[in-house]
């Protein structure tokens, strides 16, 4: 059975992968001349700068997703850094006991709980509840609905899910809980005010965080050294080495349907290409909307592309600078108050920074030297992408002017980092839209906001239209590279128990 997908992202690699290990014949479509997708680095001069991986959940065997990535990639093959502070959060208004403005959120748990609770004892209970949670989460190996879908789980397998309840109470009294809302029931000013800043202002299902710090405890949500370009290609060999074929810079124009069932696919050169099968591994606003024209949709779609229904992940302005230093003086990652608030030419106000310097991969640049790369994040996405078809010399000169700023806002808190740029990239939501299709360059598709456990919003397929089945970061808010890869995997189990075939991992 053949079988077309379009992208070779994380999602199509893994999907490809997946299907060729069960027999199928697979092809990928992608528009660009490199693999990855939104798993994407890229070279300017002598360094590299990186759009996407700032840790992988599953790098180690603490996380039940180690087990899922090594049936994509030999894991051991890859160096991971794990951090001890994920992040350094200076806050405006208040200062801890000892006068210190910096919030630090440790990965040892056990040196988290000790911290938060020094520096707060007066909220020593919600506290060790929090740090409870976080160890609860260790104790439970990887579920089967993880690991299998429904028809795929032995009996076995599903009444040993009874184990879990324990798990499921504490989530579903935690799952409504945001960091704002986590907050208010702290009495440390110091404390209160740093959770609030967690996610840069944004209010957000505290879940992202205690999940991911119960696999950084355990050291098994490191940063790949080399980055995204070297995670993704290493996906790609394994799709290749199973017999999957990738064909680069093939633009889809439209996917070529006939009594509503989906035939193949038609490019932008004009070349169409004919399957059993075809999966759409790529934005999901761009399949339904434009690969599909609109015409398979019900109410719950409309809902979704109105955003009435769920609101996308903001788009990023990244600004990357390679310096002539390595800045190893200041924390990895960090966020901090700008002196004074700057509108962007998308009408976005910021009085936040957050910079994030690779001096722990020194494959990035060269020795001595590193990156500091800037995010900002913006509700205006299209802007910039209206503004780029539009006007480009007019588009070039807001983002510069924007790098412009921003460097002298970073020069305030690091001193000699403006002396010091070698090379400036900068890399707008329509950076984004242009190479990935993301809608709006939406940097992770939904956003989670406070409501984590939403039904899966996109489905695998479209109502009215037969053979065709979507697949990638869409599927689940938040997305992230652990979405991609159950979803993917989720596809392929699929199609398998549809065709009667086992499903097997090689």
């Amino acid at each position: 059975m053949n079988i077309n997908i379009v992208g070779a992202g994380v999602s199509g690699l893994s999907i490809g992968s997946y299907l060729q290990m069960n027999g199928y014949k697979t092809a990928i479509y992608e528009k660009n001349p490199i693999p990855g997708g939104l798993c994407a680095s890229w070279k300017k001069g002598d360094y590299t700068f990186d759009g996407c991986i700032h840790w992988i959940l599953g790098s180690d065997k603490g996380s039940p997703f180690y087990k899922l990535w090594s049936e994509l990639l030999d894991m051991k093959s890859i160096e991971f850094v794990n951090h001890e502070i994920r992040v350094s959060v200076e806050l405006k208004e208040n200062s801890n006991k000892y006068g210190d403005k910096i919030f630090r959120l440790y990965t040892n748990i056990n040196k988290l709980e000790n911290y938060l609770i020094d520096l707060a004892p007066e909220d020593e209970k919600i506290i060790k509840r929090l740090i409870g949670l976080m160890r609860l989460f260790q104790k439970y190996e990887l579920p089967p609905m993880i690991e299998n879908i429904a028809p795929l789980q032995s009996w076995r397998q599903k009444m040993g899910m009874i184990s879990y309840l324990p798990f499921l109470l504490k989530f579903l009294k935690w799952k409504n809980t945001s960091n704002y809302s986590f907050s208010k029931k702290l009495k440390n000013p110091f404390l209160r005010e740093a959770f609030e800043l967690l996610f840069d202002g944004e209010e957000v299902n505290l879940m992202v965080l205690i999940m991911p710090l119960s696999f950084f405890d355990q050291k098994s949500a490191g940063y790949p050294i080399g980055g995204s370009k070297q995670f993704a290609r290493k996906i790609a060999d394994k799709y290749v080495s199973l017999g999957g074929k990738i064909h680069y810079n093939s633009e889809i124009e439209k996917i070529i349907v006939e009594e509503n069932s989906a035939k193949g696919l038609l490019l932008k050169d004009g070349t169409a290409h004919f399957s059993d099968i075809t999966i759409s591994a790529a934005d999901w606003h761009f399949t339904v909307f434009d690969a599909l024209e609109g015409k398979y949709v019900n109410e719950k779609i409309l809902k979704l592309a109105s955003l009435k229904k769920l609101e996308l992940y903001p788009a990023v302005m990244l600004v990357s600078l390679g310096v002539s230093r390595d800045f190893k003086e200041y924390p990895h990652f960090f966020r901090f108050p700008m002196r004074k608030e700057y509108r962007s030419p998308d009408g976005s106000v910021y009085n936040r920074m957050e910079a994030h310097i690779y001096h722990y991969d020194p494959s990035l640049a060269p020795k001595g030297k590193t990156i500091v790369a800037l995010s900002f994040y913006t509700r205006n996405g299209s802007f910039w992408v209206d503004l780029r078809q539009q006007n480009r010399p007019e588009y070039n000169r807001c983002k510069n002017d924007f790098a412009s700023h921003v460097i002298d806002f970073l020069e305030e808190k690091m001193e000699g980092v403006k002396d010091s740029i070698e090379e400036i990239d900068v890399a707008t939501p329509a950076t984004y839209q242009r190479y990935t299709g993301n809608w709006n360059g939406s940097a992770q598709g939904w956003f989670p906001s406070k409501n984590l456990v939403a039904a899966s919003p996109v489905t695998i397929d479209l109502p009215g239209l037969k053979n065709f089945y979507y697949t990638g970061h869409w599927s689940v808010p938040g997305g992230g590279l652990p979405v991609v890869l159950k979803s993917a995997r989720d596809l392929a189990q699929k199609l398998c128990v549809k065709h009667k075939k086992k499903f097997v991992v090689r």
